[in-house]
Parts: C-alpha cells; structure tokens; sequence
C-alpha cells in the first residue's frame, strides 16, 4: 500500500530504482510509455537484438530523444545485466529459453528478475525461485499480466483469514479451438489474414491465446506460485458470467470444480456459441469461503453475493492492464524484496498435446502452431508420464506417431541433450520431483 511512498524516499536521497529492460516488444513498450510519469524510476539500459527498433520503440511511446540519448541501449543482453547501472532486470523477450537464460545470469550477478513470460516461469521457475532465494534476490512474476494479479487476490483473501476455493481468470473458449491452426486462427477472432497482416498481428501468438495454451500456462503458474492446484484432468473453462461466479465455483456435484483449492479458466461463451452474460473474458477471480457462522451473518449484513449456501463468494477484476502495471513488480522487489508471485513449488505442468494425428519424423513448431496444443495438468502426473513442456516442443522432431488428443513424451521426440534449456528443465524436474 505505500510503494509509492517509498519510491519518493528512494528520490529523495538521490537513488532512483535503475532497470534493465530485455525486450521492447509490445509488453515492453507498455511499460517504457510510463517510465517518465513514474519520478524515481529509470530505465538505464534496454537490450534488444535491434538497438533501432527499441530506440524507435521509446519514441513511439512518447519518450524524449533527450531521454532516449541518456539510456544504454544495446543488443547484448548479458553485457548489459552485468553493468553496474542497474538493480532490477525485467525480461520480456517473448522467449523463454533466453529468459531462462537471461533470468541466471543476473541471479548470478544479484540482480532482482521480473520474468514476463510466463513459459519460462512454468518451464522452470521454482528453480529460479529457489536460485533466487539461495541468492537473496528476487524472482518476480509480472504485474499486470494474469498470474500475478490472481496471485495478488489469493493473498488478500488468504491474509483475511477465508478460504480459497478457486482462483482464474476469464477466457472465450470452445471445444474446438483446441485444433485451431494458425492458418485457422483468423476467422475465430472474426478477422481477415489482411486485416490481420494489416495490424501486425502474429497469427502464432494470437493461436496461442485461442486453443487454450496460454491458459494453461497462467493457471500453472498460479499453481506454483499459491499452492492451489489443477483438476486431474486439466482446465475445465465452464461458461460462467460474474454474476454467477459464488453459485458455479464449488467443488463436487454443487459446482463446476473437482475440487476445492483449484485453478480454473471460465468461458465468455457457452459451448453453443451464444455469450455469457456478465463475462469476464479480460478479468481475473477469487472464490473464497466463509470461516464461520459470523461471518456468512456479516455477509448477509454488507449485501456480499454468495451463493445458495451464505457461505462461498467471489471478488473479480474485469480487466489487467498488462505493462502498464508492471511498475507494481518492479517497485516492489527492489523497495520491498518482496515478488508479486514466484513459484513456491512444481504443481503444474503444461504437456504438449497432439491437435491431430502426428506422424514420426513431423518436427513440432510450439506454442499456438499446427501440432501440439498446451494441457495443464498435475506436475506429478506429468512427471510420472514423461510429458514433454510445451516449452520446449518447438523444432524437435517425433521419433513416433502420437494420436490426435495424447500427450507427447519425452520418449516421443528426439532432443537437444546439449540445449540449456532443456538441461535446466531436467534439473528442475529432478529438484522438485
């Protein structure tokens, strides 16, 4: 409640909290359009693999070329986490065996790392976490994408002394958009390729979100960051509008969910297409349960809606304003030394799934291509099937075929051993196993 509070002291006595920015995409830039309105915080470096395209990026956003003069701007990303003139390193490349990567070298170097990109918090962030601890430095999910924001409203309803039953965030979902393909994405968002093409959109990117990738990785990092976990067979996406979220998240026959203290994705739409009213397709959530008999009486007295029971309610937010907010993470880990999320254990995973039949010798092209789609699942269970990280199931090729709707294993494809990534992946796995 009092960063900003903080901040001003930190100005005060002449030491602003300096940033090392990986990344001037689209996350990036978002949050280098709020960098001269935040008075103590400075970006001292950026790196990118094109010193020009972040440079045009900070004039895009409004930044002064007196400004941009005075920044380091560079495309070696591990010189710059090595200068003296930054403390906080945010990674926003998009890429998360580079974030991984980028992620040690400055846990190495006691630098504090915000990781946005999720895939590689859920390829191997509880070992950067615990890196970090060992350290004394913080490892950060980002504020203002999903997880964190959720992991945010899990703390508030644990700290006030209630019960989580299930935490989310919102999505449009259908059954099929499991199968969707980037050359099939475009009519899903009721777009032209040209319109597309037009806007700069990464038809890729944009499959990721639809064919519940990108899902399942946010809810995995919830899972490992909080402690709640995912159903045995994975997100559910029940159709479910605010007004109604106290009523269908229960567990068992009462409710939507497996079980209480689970993750979940609701949908914007029923499964015949028609809208949810009340949805929360950009919003996050938290189900939560009344301790005891006083407080369901001080539920009735404040006009809280619950469901049949008086007992189990739900706050939301109806939307996340992704890297505008990241200030939040920033602030907090070199003011505080405190992470807006980190993972706490491995309780979730996201295995490649088979989109269709895959035959041996077909290369896998990751996250939101034409092959495999993300699934989250329980850790153990992908630990004890051999599931292969949606993480690493880019431009590896299949040793076998692997039936529309199955699981790739490690067994499946034909890896890198050599590849850091993937090595640091298995030491995860065997720290945590």
């Amino acid at each position: 409640m009092n960063l900003y509070s903080l901040l001003q002291k930190r100005l005060a006595a002449g030491r602003p909290v300096r940033v090392g920015l990986i990344g001037a995409g689209k996350f990036g830039s978002m949050f280098l359009s709020q960098v001269p309105t935040t008075q103590g915080l400075e970006v001292a470096a950026i790196a990118d693999l094109s010193p020009d395209r972040a440079r045009a990026a900070c004039r895009a956003v409004g930044w002064t070329e007196d400004r941009i003069e005075a920044t380091r701007i560079t495309d070696d990303a591990m010189a710059m986490i090595a200068g003296p003139d930054v403390e906080v390193i945010v990674e926003a490349t998009g890429h998360a065996p580079a974030g991984i990567a980028h992620a040690r070298r400055a846990i190495h170097l006691g630098k504090h790392i915000v990781m946005v990109i999720v895939e590689a918090d859920v390829l191997a962030g509880p070992l950067l976490a615990r890196e970090a601890e060992q350290a004394g430095v913080v490892y950060s999910l980002a504020y203002g994408d999903q997880p964190a924001l959720i992991c945010e409203m899990v703390d508030w309803a644990r700290a006030c002394g209630f019960k989580v039953i299930a935490a989310g965030k919102g999505t449009k979902y259908l059954p099929e958009y499991h199968a969707s393909t980037p050359d099939t994405v475009w009519g899903y968002y009721g777009l032209t390729a040209e319109q597309a093409r037009i806007g700069g959109m990464n038809p890729q990117m944009f499959n990721s979100f639809l064919d519940g990738t990108k899902s399942g990785i946010e809810m995995a990092a919830v899972a490992n960051a909080t402690g709640l976990t995912p159903a045995p067979d994975g997100l559910a996406f029940p159709p479910c509008g605010t007004h109604e979220l106290a009523d269908m998240l229960r567990p068992g026959n009462a409710g939507a969910l497996h079980h209480a203290g689970q993750v979940e994705v609701i949908s914007s739409v029923h499964r015949d297409g028609s809208l949810v009213r009340d949805d929360l397709r950009w919003g996050v959530f938290v189900a939560f349960e009344a301790p005891n008999d006083y407080a369901v009486r001080c539920f009735q007295e404040y006009g809280v809606v619950t469901d049949p029971s008086g007992r189990i309610s739900a706050l939301y937010r109806p939307f996340h304003l992704i890297g505008l907010e990241l200030n939040v993470s920033i602030l907090s880990a070199a003011l505080r030394g405190e992470a807006t999320g980190a993972a706490t254990g491995f309780r979730g995973d996201v295995v490649a799934t088979a989109k269709r039949d895959l035959r041996m010798g077909e290369v896998l092209d990751g996250e939101g291509g034409a092959c495999v789609w993300g699934k989250l699942m329980p850790a153990a269970d992908s630990l004890r099937s051999g599931g292969l990280p949606i993480g690493l199931a880019n431009k590896v090729p299949l040793t076998r075929d692997v039936p529309r709707g199955a699981p790739v294993t490690w067994n499946d494809v034909r890896m890198d051993e050599a590849d850091a990534a993937y090595r640091y992946r298995r030491d995860m796995e065997a720290a945590f196993a």
